[in-house]
Formats: C-alpha cells, sequence, structure tokens
C-alpha cells in the first residue's frame, strides 16, 4: 500500500472514531436529560424537588432545573426550602431534647478533652448519604477570621490563608471556608466579600447589605448567628470576627433561657455542607461535609442541624458549601495515624475532605482560622 492509501485509510479509521464517539455522546446526554426529564415531570415530587434543590445549590448548575421546569416551579420549590418551622426548648431541658433528636444516641454533655491534641477533637461522622469531618475548639479565642488582600482581583486558597496568619510562636492549625462572594456561575475571583466582614478586632469590608445571615464572635467571644447585622449592630455586640452568607443560614439560637431550632422540613437538597457552632460552654464546632460522589451525596441543612446538637451546639449558622466547602487540619496525618501515601494531592497540603472539583481548591476572601493554644 502507497503512502497516499495509507494515509487516506489512516484517515476514515479517525474519522470513523470520531463518529462513534460523539454517537456516544449523544446518546448519553440524550438519555440523562431523558432520565432528567422523567424525573421532573414524573410521579415523585420528592424526588423532583431534591435534584432541583441539589442543582440550586452549586452556582455553576443553577440553569439545569430552568431545562424541565417553567421557572415558576422552580421558584416555588426554592422559596419552599426557606420555610422553617422554628421549635423553642428550654435550655435545662435541651440534653432530653438532643438525646431525642438523635435517636437516643449517647451525646456526651462533655467532651473528653483528655484525647483532645492541643485543645482539638476531632471526629467523623458517616451518615446515611455523607461523611462529615468535625473539630471541637475547646478555646473559642483561638478561632478567629483571615481574609484575603481585598480588590486585588483575586480571593486566597485555604492552604495559603494557613500560610499567611501563621506564625512561628503560633502557626495556624485548622480552617474552614467562611463568608459569600460574588461567584459568577462557579468562574468568580473570590477577591471581594458580600455584607459586613470583622478580622483580628477590625471591620473591613462593608457593601452596605445588611440582609445577610450573619457569623460573629464578640470580644467575649460568644458566637452569634442572625438574619442580618447593620455595622451599628455589630459595633454595639462588639463583634471582633465575623463573615456574611446569603440569608435564611441561621439553624440554631440561643438567648440564654430558650434554645430555638430552624428545621426546614422542605430544604431536602443533599450538598457538600460547611457550618459553625458553639456549645454552652464556649467550645466553638466545625463542621465540613463530602458530597457530589456516588458513595457520598451530601448532607441536608437539617443533617446539619442534627450533627450540631448532638455535638451540643447552642448557637450554629450554615457557611458556603459546594466546592468551597473545606475544612483544613495541620499535620493531621500525623495526629490521627494515617497513611500519608493514603491521601490524595490536597489532603497532603492538609484539607481533610476530599475536594470534588474539576478545578484546584477554590479562592475565596475569608477563612475562620484556629490558632495553636498558646
Amino acid at each position: 500500500m502507497c503512502s497516499e492509501e495509507r494515509f487516506t485509510a489512516g484517515g476514515r479509521t479517525i474519522g470513523r472514531t470520531l463518529v462513534i464517539l460523539l454517537t456516544l455522546i449523544v446518546i448519553l446526554v440524550g438519555g440523562l436529560l431523558s432520565v432528567c426529564a422523567t424525573i421532573a415531570n414524573g410521579p415523585s415530587a420528592t424526588m423532583r424537588d431534591q435534584l432541583v434543590l441539589s442543582a440550586l445549590q452549586a452556582s455553576a448548575t443553577k440553569w439545569v432545573p430552568g431545562l424541565f421546569l417553567d421557572q415558576e416551579t422552580v421558584k416555588a420549590i426554592d422559596e419552599a426550602s426557606h420555610v422553617t418551622v422554628p421549635d423553642v426548648i428550654p435550655l435545662d431541658q435541651y440534653s432530653e431534647y438532643k438525646k431525642g433528636q438523635v435517636g437516643g444516641e449517647e451525646t456526651s454533655s462533655e467532651p473528653d478533652w483528655s484525647q483532645a491534641h492541643d485543645g482539638i477533637l476531632y471526629f467523623t461522622v458517616n451518615g446515611p448519604s455523607y461523611k462529615a469531618y468535625i473539630m471541637l475548639v475547646k478555646d473559642p479565642s483561638r478561632v478567629f477570621v483571615g481574609v484575603a488582600q481585598f480588590q486585588s482581583g483575586a480571593g486566597i486558597r485555604i492552604f495559603d490563608a494557613v500560610e499567611k496568619y501563621s506564625a512561628a510562636d503560633a502557626p495556624v492549625v485548622a480552617a474552614i471556608n467562611a463568608g459569600e462572594y460574588q461567584d459568577n456561575g462557579g468562574q468568580g475571583t473570590g477577591d471581594l466579600p458580600i455584607g459586613i466582614t470583622f478580622s483580628l478586632g477590625k471591620e473591613v469590608w462593608y457593601d452596605g447589605i445588611v440582609t445577610h445571615t450573619f457569623f460573629g464572635f464578640d470580644r467575649n467571644n460568644k458566637l452569634i448567628v442572625q438574619e442580618g447585622m447593620t455595622r451599628a449592630e455589630a459595633e454595639a455586640l462588639g463583634i471582633r470576627d465575623g463573615v456574611s452568607f446569603q440569608w435564611d443560614n441561621t439553624l440554631i439560637q440561643n438567648d440564654g433561657t430558650n434554645v430555638k431550632t430552624f428545621y426546614a422540613p422542605d430544604n431536602i437538597a443533599r450538598a457538600q455542607r460547611t457550618a459553625i457552632g458553639q456549645r454552652a460552654d464556649g467550645t466553638v464546632i466545625l463542621l465540613t461535609t463530602d458530597g457530589r460522589s456516588a458513595s457520598s451525596l451530601g448532607a441536608t441543612r437539617n443533617d446539619v442541624i442534627d450533627m450540631m446538637i448532638r455535638y451540643g451546639a447552642v448557637t450554629a449558622g450554615l457557611l458556603d458549601g459546594g466546592s468551597s466547602a473545606m475544612m483544613y487540619y495541620r499535620d493531621y496525618w500525623d495526629i490521627l495515624g494515617i497513611d500519608y501515601n493514603s491521601l490524595d494531592d490536597y489532603q497532603k497540603m492538609g484539607l481533610v475532605n476530599k475536594y470534588k472539583a474539576f478545578t484546584p481548591p477554590r479562592k475565596m476572601p475569608s477563612y475562620f482560622l484556629v490558632s495553636a493554644s498558646h
């Protein structure tokens, strides 16, 4: 066979291969769209709502429900997910309430701090559709907000925030993602926060938007989670560190007499989650869950409330999730006796949860950081 014939035959082979691949892609995409359309318009409203709400959790997939449902239906499903049913429990009855919420499991009113490393207890929890990573930080004064250099054009990754705020005598040993930022369909640079932000006793950002859920510590190291925070309110409360994120993300509040929980019966979206809470004794609870995989679809809002209650939270709020959900724990493989070679590249840098996005860990404007004990 001459070279020209071989070239022609090779071209035909490549062409047939491309046609086959394109056909397979069309079949797969068509099948997926058909399944989604069947679910969206089928008999199970619960499955439909769960898929819609899960898609709305990630900015990159917010448009997907509109392919199968009209905007009024999508809006109605979303609005219903924000409806909460507050439950008020007197503080002196909270221990019994906790046992009821977690099916009578032992909740332990006092953590076993003899097992702590540097004042931190670390746990993993395997739920029916998620794996959660939980830290209890005994001293709330060690938890603060670290921020990027705002208006620089880019946020800061969790590893870089840890290094930025670490000192030789006071390294940062743990971190979770914190406040909201403009995401632009998953393409945001993470350089500018939304709402009001405090770091190390100073207001570092305020855009005048006061309707977001606020999460922050006052100068007495009390965690405050509430809907909306103005500059005047923050000053009156003596906020030292705090961030803002969307709205209706208050999970648990207390006024010193009663604890109020905010379950949302129709918020059934499963996603990667991050949350922060505080026990009555001041211990801070940091929580992150996995998601977006066959083995760990993710946790619902109500799952997070249950976990917070299980570990004694009397105040808690839901932070950013999805590809923003991250927990860092310095040298945790040595602390926990984990085989370093079994970890992925980001876990070897300190990330305890598995990062599921197709890009490197996101750059964000703020993090809740934990300094080493003195």
